[in-house]
């Protein structure tokens, strides 16, 4: 553990207050409960200016003590603060801030209480005064008002069995496989987040799903963001309950054995009035120069990772959700944009960083820190990375020159996976290499396959939809994609709706068409995708070497001519574990009599099929076989099945028959 600096426990005398109503503060508060305000120390303000601070939260935003709030904002280049809100008529004369040299602004409002709205009357030097809300707020009210609320924290957890075990659940060489959830289009469903907390484990009770992954719930004034473009970085979403609320769903979801992690987006933050862009007048927390400080793609403003205090602030937020909500692990969006100068820039629209170079130092240095200290104080959590590019080392240790996070979506497989199954069957085989071309670089990073939401919005289609051919064609090719996916080494991610086929792209207004289940065809993926779970969850081969060479090995690479690939998937040395062959084809064909090299003896039987009937398939099946002493594929035996259409078959055999 890397505690912040000690606080201050001496009792605090009462603040005073002027003949004008405003407040003066002699001695700030005490600490209660490791979260409340506390009276921030020298080593914290020089931490907070050094930008290695993790733990802002603890006395900056709004702190209620039994008599009060006190307040505490950074505007360094403001000429007056105050805080106006419910408790004073939004009157920016009642209670003026006072600075200090780190530009942190305190006030005092006696009587000020949980729920009251509130936000900050910024005169900047030049200009009229302005109002923003709090960026440290922990509450906000619900969009679009924009108001941030006085929060204290009370939540009585009851999920001790998950946090002691969550060390276990999140193992490296554990099986992981997550649930991307957009909260506000899964499931209507009165009640927000506690309502969605048993009808989300429940969902997950029969689908066999470790985690569930919440697309950003920190609050954002846009919903058609689908939380991308957030504002709050300390406060969940009003849309669906109150912070304790979103705490319920966490601790339901613990208590019923599921890990949850966020997506965190540190990259960019939008430009609202009231929000953090030209918060004291100035380019605070983003680049004054566009071409630093303005995101083209999506209009947004850029963190300016180069200001020590803004990096403290976002590793604060970091800590915060880990710390206060018992998150699991962070999803880093953004990641290749946050380290690239010219990122969808062209040349003459970027600056180069002070060695003439593309990669943005600051934005390293924060990363770097960002994992550094999160896995230091909590090392049984997961933090990965949306990163699309070649940049090394993105899982590799910090002390190594890495960026140090745990994992790395695979943004390459799912490109080139995607590419090869919209094409027609009979055109896959000039295709081939975008099937097998991962596994080059299966080994470089710790990985996550991720089949997520921007694979079936704007225009893409669902999973479903972007398989060729018939009905029949596009369920099995579906479920042999699913298959593909599990089979490989690395995490696995699936967006919602894919686990039962939905037909149409996904819209964060509308809600999942559940009553597909009805349908066997849509019941088969849903059952497929249980399945799936359940060997990965009990198969060791699938997922305990899932970065080690000794994990993997071909047995057909190259049967481009018939769309055929299978492999073998290992647990190494591990007792009792056996070895899985994994045969795809991705023709709507079946292949008799093919011939299969296997690694050892003994009776080699299905293991899962994924056109067996209950699937909706079409029954075609392996009965158990022993091997000839034929040696194929740079084995000593083989075996021979016929391989079932638009699908793929999990074999296994023991080691020791």
């Amino acid at each position: 553990m890397n505690p912040v600096a000690n606080p201050i426990t001496d009792p605090a005398p009462s603040p005073s207050a002027d003949a004008g109503g405003a407040t003066t503060i002699e001695v700030v508060e005490t600490d209660t409960d490791g979260f409340m305000a506390t009276q921030p120390s020298p080593a914290d303000l020089e931490r907070f200016s050094a930008g290695n601070h993790h733990a802002i939260h603890r006395f900056m935003g709004a702190h209620v003590e039994p008599d009060g709030c006190l307040f505490r904002v950074w505007a360094p280049n403001a000429k007056a603060v105050s805080i106006i809100g419910d408790f004073n008529g939004w009157q920016s004369n009642r209670h003026p801030m006072r600075s200090s040299d780190s530009g942190v602004w305190t006030g005092w409002v006696p009587g000020a209480q949980i729920g009251d709205c509130y936000k900050y009357a910024i005169t900047p030097e030049f200009g009229d005064a302005i109002e923003k809300a709090d960026p440290m707020a922990f509450a906000t009210e619900e969009p679009p008002r924009t108001a941030s609320k006085i929060w204290a924290g009370d939540y009585q957890w009851t999920d001790d069995a998950w946090m002691e075990s969550r060390r276990e659940r999140n193992r490296l060489d554990g099986p992981v496989s997550i649930y991307e959830v957009h909260l506000g289009s899964w499931r209507y469903e009165p009640g927000g987040y506690r309502a969605l907390a048993h009808q989300l484990a429940d969902h997950l009770d029969a689908t066999g799903f470790t985690h569930v992954e919440l697309m950003p719930v920190m609050e954002h004034p846009f919903y058609g963001s689908w939380g991308y473009q957030m504002l709050s970085y300390f406060a969940p979403t009003a849309r669906y309950g109150r912070p304790e609320d979103l705490m319920y769903l966490v601790d339901v979801l613990h208590k019923r054995g599921y890990g949850v992690i966020l997506d965190w987006v540190p990259s960019h933050f939008p430009v609202d009035s009231h929000g953090m862009a030209a918060f004291d007048g100035t380019h605070l927390y983003e680049h004054a120069d566009p071409r630093l400080g303005f995101h083209p793609d999506w209009t947004s403003a850029i963190f300016n990772y180069d200001r020590h205090e803004v990096r403290s602030y976002l590793l604060s937020s970091a800590h915060y959700w880990v710390e206060r909500f018992h998150i699991d692990g962070l999803r880093v969006d953004g990641v290749a944009s946050m380290l690239y100068r010219n990122y969808s820039r062209p040349d003459g629209e970027w600056i180069p960083n002070d060695y003439g170079g593309k990669e943005n130092l600051g934005a390293v240095t924060l990363l770097q820190e960002l994992n550094r200290s999160l896995y230091g104080e909590f090392d049984d959590i997961m933090v990965m990375a949306e990163e699309s590019t070649a940049w090394p080392g993105v899982t590799t240790p910090t002390d190594f020159g890495g960026l140090g996070f745990g994992y790395k979506w695979d943004m390459g497989w799912m490109n080139d996976t995607l590419e090869y199954v919209s094409h027609d069957p009979v055109h896959r085989g000039w295709h081939h290499g975008e099937l097998t071309f991962r596994m080059v670089y299966a080994n470089d990073e710790n990985y996550v396959l991720p089949l997520s939401h921007d694979e079936v919005a704007h225009g893409k289609g669902s999973l479903l939809s972007k398989q060729p051919g018939d009905s029949w064609q596009k369920f099995a090719g579906l479920r042999a994609l699913l298959g593909y996916q599990y089979a490989l080494p690395g995490k696995k991610l699936l967006f919602m709706g894919a686990e039962f086929g939905v037909r149409d792209e996904w819209r964060h207004d509308q809600e999942l068409d559940w009553g597909l289940l009805q349908h066997d065809s849509h019941g088969g993926v849903a059952k497929w995708v249980k399945t799936l779970n359940s060997i990965y969850r009990t198969e060791p081969a699938l997922h305990r070497l899932d970065r080690h060479p000794d994990g993997f090995g071909w047995v057909v690479l190259g049967d481009s001519e018939n769309s055929v690939v299978a492999f073998v998937r290992s647990a190494g040395d591990e007792p009792d574990a056996r070895d899985i062959l994994v045969v795809c084809n991705f023709t709507p064909v079946p292949r008799h009599n093919y011939r299969l090299g296997v690694p050892h003896g003994g009776s080699w039987s299905e293991l899962a099929n994924s056109d067996a009937e209950e699937y909706w398939g079409s029954g075609v099946a392996t009965a158990p076989q022993l091997p000839d002493p034929i040696a194929s594929h740079g084995y000593e035996q083989s075996i021979t099945m016929t391989v079932p259409p638009s699908a793929i078959c999990f074999l296994t055999c023991s080691r020791d028959q």
